[in-house]
């Protein structure tokens, strides 16, 4: 078996259908501005070395080890899933060859040092202390999550230049509480993303809007959701034809043409285990088992396991609140925008103070409303030390408001004289640039940056509109939609791509395009090369030239036989090959 030439893809690339090139162009991850003239140039273009190259780490074990075997074997690709998959990514034709341009540079390309397991016998089914320390830790890996995406709403954490999360952010996760250490922090934060409950935004991780929909949602959905989308996001090698996922002891060879894939096959599954879906060993938790066949989560055996929500509290004279388990989630949200919360346990304590409730307030909360909440949640009834911080806290809300005035400049006014002579000499305000304008001061920054401003320096400020009445202001800086931040399907300008080459193919003689590409390949090499030619007579002869020209319609070469110069219309040339 010699391996086809790029010919052979050019004419698969232009016998293709348009999904099936656009599909191609993405998985081999071609520039949609690729200065193709034509689908010869296509298929040199993906055979070239470095493109061959750079392409090899997307092929799946099996992949790998069909080219390993034609090539090895000299025999072509049997038909199956294997070919179908490597004829779609341009390694290998139709007949099963792998091309020329794959096998020339194969046995060079770069392995994983992970070599396939053996076999193991399969582990028994969990016993129900194992099911007990999962959902322990799925609990844990669960408060952690909503922990990290609720100090993230308001204050998107910080990401570096190669995607992880920022030093700095990676303390104040740790010393919220949020997470245990650094490592927790960084897989907490993967989950999140690969769940699609953070994004990346510029230099910034962001909750998205279904992941703020996400915290109000029940335990096991909250865990099933993620789980959910987890199994969904693996790399295709690891997933199973049923849809769920390959044993964790196969992960780490997937892909062994991608030296850098063990360590991302070794995060995946540390994300694996902290959430529970699996144990130490790979074997999926008992709710699980049913997701790793492609199913759903049993989520009425996971409820089992878990702690059930409350939906009452403690209040106490000393402005605690003791949750005797955890909280209903929109329970707990609301409660966090009041107290802060200074246990991450099953059984939760949170501390009210003046600045907590005050922000509350300023979040949109109303005194009265508030107290209500509480009182509809308490099991104590409403302490009075906690009813007149929420009615001191009400008496000091609003004196300072911030609007903006007729010209649309934003304004801080006070009700109290002297309230603003604080402002202006306060030197942590400074980035506002506040000037005094007779009985207000003005800013050129935002409404919402001059209010978040004064709130975190504990100022009894309220947000009005133009009529004076308070408003509400939402804090959380969310990432936009996917389907509005970044395109869902093909990018449009592969298409365009496409049609460019469709339409070069539709206008031209592919065949006399490509005889012409090999003699001006075969001239700038000098190359020797045999020449079928059609003769006046109707019949052919074949020259051995070595090329030396080609212009005016008409190649010209040294003719090996007779040692003479001779030069041949092109236009009578039938094919040329390599001698």
């Amino acid at each position: 078996m010699s391996p086809v030439d790029a010919r052979a893809l050019a004419s698969w690339l232009a016998a293709a259908d348009d999904d099936a090139l656009i599909a191609l162009l993405r998985a081999r991850s071609v520039s949609p501005d690729a200065a193709w003239a034509d689908f010869f140039d296509a298929a040199e273009a993906l055979l070239d070395p470095t493109a061959v190259a750079k392409a090899a780490p997307i092929l799946s074990r099996p992949l790998v080890e069909a080219i390993d075997r034609a090539l090895a074997s000299d025999e072509p690709i049997g038909p199956g899933d294997e070919l179908d998959r490597l004829v779609a990514l341009g390694f290998a034709a139709p007949t099963g060859e792998p091309y020329a341009g794959v096998a020339a540079v194969w046995a060079d390309l770069p392995r994983s040092t992970e070599a396939a397991p053996e076999s193991t016998q399969t582990p028994d089914e969990a016993t129900r202390e194992d099911d007990a320390h999962l959902a322990e830790r799925a609990f844990t890996a669960l408060s952690s999550l909503a922990d990290v995406l609720s100090l993230a709403a308001p204050s998107p954490l910080g990401r570096t230049g190669t995607g992880t999360l920022g030093a700095g952010d990676r303390r104040r996760l740790i010393e919220a509480g949020a997470v245990a250490d650094a490592e927790a922090a960084d897989l907490v934060i993967a989950i999140g993303a690969d769940a699609e409950l953070l994004a990346a935004v510029d230099r910034e991780w962001r909750v998205t809007p279904e992941g703020s929909a996400w915290l109000l949602r029940g335990t096991v959905e909250r865990w099933s959701t993620a789980a959910h989308r987890l199994r969904d996001a693996l790399p295709a090698a690891l997933r199973t034809d049923a849809g769920g996922w390959m044993p964790l002891r196969d992960w780490p060879c997937a892909y062994p043409l991608d030296p850098a894939w063990p360590a991302r096959a070794a995060r995946l599954a540390a994300q694996w285990r902290l959430w529970a879906i699996v144990d130490a060993s790979g074997r999926p938790a008992s709710w699980a088992a049913p997701l790793a066949a492609g199913g759903d989560v049993d989520d009425d055996a996971l409820q089992q396991h878990l702690p059930g929500e409350v939906d009452r509290i403690f209040l106490q004279n000393d402005l605690t609140a003791i949750a005797p388990g955890p909280l209903h989630p929109a329970i707990d949200a609301r409660l966090r925008r009041a107290a802060r919360r200074e246990s991450r346990a099953q059984a939760s304590t949170y501390r009210f103070s003046a600045e907590s409730i005050g922000s509350a307030l300023a979040a949109g909360e109303d005194a009265t409303s508030l107290a209500d909440f509480l009182a509809s949640i308490s099991l104590t009834g409403l302490p009075q030390p906690l009813a007149y911080e929420l009615e001191r806290a009400a008496r000091r809300h609003g004196r300072l408001r911030v609007g903006l005035d007729a010209t649309g400049r934003t304004q801080v006014t006070a009700s109290e004289p002297g309230a603003l002579d604080t402002l202006a000499v306060d030197q942590a305000l400074r980035p506002l640039g506040l000037v005094a304008d007779g009985d207000r001061l003005v800013s050129r920054s935002s409404v919402d940056a001059v209010f978040w401003m004064l709130s975190d320096a504990r100022y009894p400020v309220a947000a009005v509109d133009e009529h004076g009445a308070v408003r509400a202001l939402d804090r959380a800086r969310l990432a936009e939609p996917a389907d509005a931040s970044r395109p869902s399907g093909p990018d449009p300008r592969h298409r365009t791509l496409v049609e460019r080459l469709r339409a070069a193919h539709d206008a031209g003689d592919a065949d006399a395009a490509w005889l012409g590409r090999e003699l001006e390949r075969a001239v700038r090499a000098r190359a020797v090369i045999v020449v079928s030619v059609r003769l006046p007579d109707g019949t052919t002869r074949e020259f051995v030239l070595e090329a030396t020209g080609l212009g005016g319609g008409r190649l010209r070469g040294r003719d090996r036989a007779s040692d003479v110069e001779r030069t041949l219309p092109v236009s009578s040339i039938v094919s040329a090959r390599l001698a």
